[in-house]
């Protein structure tokens, strides 16, 4: 009897989870990579060289694998390849999301254009080209404002400038060479929507959850804690929802997962960005823990073309705790892992890197070093059995010589 195979493109944090989740499901996953040996290589599943962009090559390779494998499905946990996703998936005539509506929605420009031309509320924004366009536009929004690359993933590039030499000095950065651009520059100069952040979770048509995320300093958005559910009124989270919904109607994504940030400010609910995919680890983590449901495992039945479940249960609260350097350097040591995986109500506890391992920071999503799961019943006693299991967690950073020594 032929094997029922899963296509997973390369990418994402995810990945792992989508694996074990294609494994439950009796599926044998087969990921194509540009390079093979740094995805999955620890969970032992078939893993096949092939340029993740070139539609050409992975058409050829699916064609292939189709003579051994009955292929159910084609689907990958990262943005950037989600598009492509989409275009096997229509050529092989299966499940998947819209290419074209994923590739305008991954050009942050185009999204907002047509959130705010279907009425979603959205930061008053700009697209800039150059430092003479970027000055222009932050006194005609009026600073402080939003700076980024019109495409990009985890927060890379993205700044609040304060003043004119934060803003002079992040167009410097991004324009100067040391941002890298997949195509000419195209910049957002965005107003700065303030209140507390929102992360909205969805199905299809269904808003799953309703969660906050918390950043470290600014000037830039790096992640620290990220809990489920959201501390909201019964209004405050209807409006959220409906918003949500309406970014779904605007940007054509009715099919698959869809990770909506929202800020709530003075006029209510605001959309800062749409996330044509499912959100990053470990959100799925936290949805499943929370609301029963498992967005992994869901996603992957629509992808095969099997009806998925999201009948929701809360009776728990979650959140995640990122671990972040203070310091560039060689990392030492790190410990106090299993001591804080070992207080009741932690869920996980995992370091992303290991001892000798040089920490460069990039001020995005890059520079966490770990997170710590905790869950109950309460959103307090949830905070409590965190930050417990923070405390026990220890690490050293040795700064890189400098000059001359």
């Amino acid at each position: 009897m032929t094997r029922r195979a899963l296509i997973l493109l390369e990418g994402a944090s995810n990945s792992p989870g989508y694996v074990q989740a294609a494994q439950r499901l009796e599926l044998h996953p087969i990921t194509l990579s540009a390079d093979p040996t740094q995805y999955l290589a620890a969970l032992g599943i078939d893993a096949v060289r092939v340029e993740g962009d070139d539609l050409d090559a992975l058409i050829r390779e699916c064609t292939r694998l189709r003579a051994a494998y009955d292929i159910a499905g084609i689907t990958s946990a990262g943005e950037t390849e989600y598009a492509t996703v989409g275009k096997l998936c229509r050529h092989f005539d299966l499940p998947g999301p819209n290419p074209a509506s994923i590739e305008r929605c991954c050009d942050k420009f185009a999204q907002r254009q047509l959130l705010a031309e279907a009425g979603v509320p959205v930061p008053a924004y700009r697209v800039a080209a150059n430092a003479t366009e970027i000055e222009g536009f932050a006194a005609e929004i009026g600073l402080p404002v939003i700076v980024k690359p019109a495409v990009g993933i985890g927060s890379s590039g993205v700044r609040l400038c304060r003043d004119l030499d934060e803003l002079a000095e992040h167009t410097t950065y991004l324009l100067g060479g040391k941002h890298k651009w997949r195509s000419s520059p195209r910049i957002l100069v965005e107003e700065f929507a303030q209140g507390p952040q929102y992360m909205a979770e969805t199905m299809g048509n269904e808003v799953i959850g309703i969660g906050t995320a918390e950043f470290g300093p600014p000037p830039h958005f790096v992640y620290s804690e990220w809990s489920y559910p959201a501390l909201l009124t019964d209004d405050e989270h209807e409006r959220i929802a409906n918003v949500s919904l309406s970014c779904l109607r605007a940007l054509d994504l009715g099919w698959g997962p869809t990770n909506i940030e929202l800020r709530w400010t003075k006029l209510g609910p605001v959309v800062i960005e749409v996330n044509p995919r499912l959100a990053g680890a470990p959100t799925p983590q936290l949805v499943h823990l929370v609301y029963g449901v498992d967005l992994v495992t869901e996603h992957i039945r629509l992808v095969i073309g099997e009806e998925c479940n999201l009948r929701r249960r809360q009776s728990q609260t979650a959140a995640a705790r990122f671990l972040l350097p203070d310091r560039d350097g060689t990392l030492d040591w790190i410990v106090g892992d299993s001591r804080a995986a070992a207080i009741s109500g932690v869920a996980e506890v995992k370091f992303y890197i290991k001892p000798e391992t040089p920490i460069v920071r990039k001020c995005d999503y890059r520079d966490t070093i770990g997170h710590v799961i905790a869950t109950s019943p309460t959103r307090a006693q949830t905070e409590a059995i965190l930050q417990r299991a923070v405390d026990l967690i220890d690490w050293s950073i040795t700064p890189f010589p400098t000059l001359g020594e």
